[in-house]
């Protein structure tokens, strides 16, 4: 199945590296419908359907058209993550793949699998960029539930997180088995560090040149371990308007002011449907998830209902932070999808 084209920044329209362009919705769109649903989302009090949600902003054509912020927050509050991070984990990657330093489909470098016999040896980056591993991890979120991700990044793990997944044993032959997993995200920044020879700081100092201040990203921080290694499966902070900067830079195909920040093709593979075997959480890219808003659309998405939303074929990108509880999360997707299809 060919993926739609990805739209170019129109001619008379800025890059938003300083200062986001302004826009109103074009005729064509639902307005009745889009206040509705918007009003929906953005009250005093949080809903039983999507709990809080704290900024809501739209792109379309390049152009800041829909800003709007839940009671207590604004364009200048640093929002979290969470898994979204998973994706600008992905971006690092191609850029260390376009410089050279990473080969997607060689074995991944990871210490701990390098005996001699052993089977995890042969998992490759692509393989753990589509949650397709075959390692052990139990990703869940219900207190007193097993938790690998839990553990990992406030337990036992929490002083080396990639060494704690890296520790897991295969429990499916890799490229067998598709299974969601923020340890695989922390394996793969720290082959992202070791590829580059820099860790903490001067792995920091990387993202900044290479991706956050080329993008204007001015309010970017990720979080670090204690050995140095990007939290890449859940923790860099921005504000709404930055992370509507990151999917703009994928909507328009790696590229930000006539420079191509990550290398042709990258995109299309982030946007390229990994196998799954029947499951229910939907098709599943590399490192972003896919079709939430209709077919051919593709998004960043975080624990609470935090959402990057890269939709072509409308020129547009929707940002959703917030907070909502765990059993209302089809909810947010729902919601995200009336959203996007006030445009249509």
């Amino acid at each position: 199945m060919s993926l739609p084209p990805l739209p170019s920044q129109p001619a008379d329209v800025a890059w938003p590296t300083q200062d986001w362009p302004r826009g109103e919705p074009s005729a064509q769109v639902d307005m009745a419908r889009l206040e509705t649903v918007l009003a929906r989302a953005l009250t005093d009090q949080p809903t039983a359907d999507l709990g809080e949600t704290h900024a809501v902003l739209i792109v379309q054509g390049g152009r800041l058209i829909v800003e709007r912020y839940g009671p207590g927050r604004g364009p200048d509050q640093s929002l979290t993550s969470w898994s979204m991070a998973k994706s600008i984990t992905q971006a690092l990657v191609g850029m260390l793949v376009g410089d050279g330093l990473l080969d997607i489909h060689a074995p991944a470098d990871v210490p701990e699998w390098r005996a001699p016999g052993d089977p995890r040896g042969a998992i490759t980056l692509d393989l753990l960029l589509r949650m397709s591993s075959g390692l052990a991890f139990v990703e869940d979120y219900v207190p007193d539930h097993p938790s690998d991700v839990i553990e990992m990044l406030w337990g036992s793990g929490k002083d080396d997180v990639a060494r704690y997944a890296a520790n897991k044993p295969l429990e499916h032959p890799p490229g067998a088995f598709w299974y969601y997993s923020s340890g695989t995200t922390n394996i793969v920044s720290r082959c992202a560090a070791r590829a580059l020879g820099a860790q903490g700081a001067d792995f920091q100092a990387f993202m900044r040149e290479r991706l956050f201040e080329p993008l204007g990203m001015t309010s970017a921080s990720p979080k670090f371990d204690p050995a140095g290694t990007f939290i890449g499966s859940s923790f860099c902070f921005c504000t709404a308007r930055d992370f509507a900067r990151f999917g703009t830079l994928y909507l328009r195909d790696g590229m930000w002011e006539g420079r191509r920040l990550l290398p042709a093709g990258w995109v299309d593979y982030a946007r390229t449907k990994t196998w799954q075997q029947p499951n229910d959480d939907g098709p599943y890219g590399a490192h972003w998830w896919l079709d939430t808003a209709g077919p051919g659309s593709f998004n960043a998405l975080g624990f609470g209902g935090q959402f990057i939303v890269v939709v072509p074929d409308l020129d547009m990108v929707v940002v959703r932070n917030g907070d909502t509880p765990l059993a209302q999360a089809p909810n947010t997707k729902a919601w995200i999808k009336d959203v996007v299809d006030c445009f249509r």
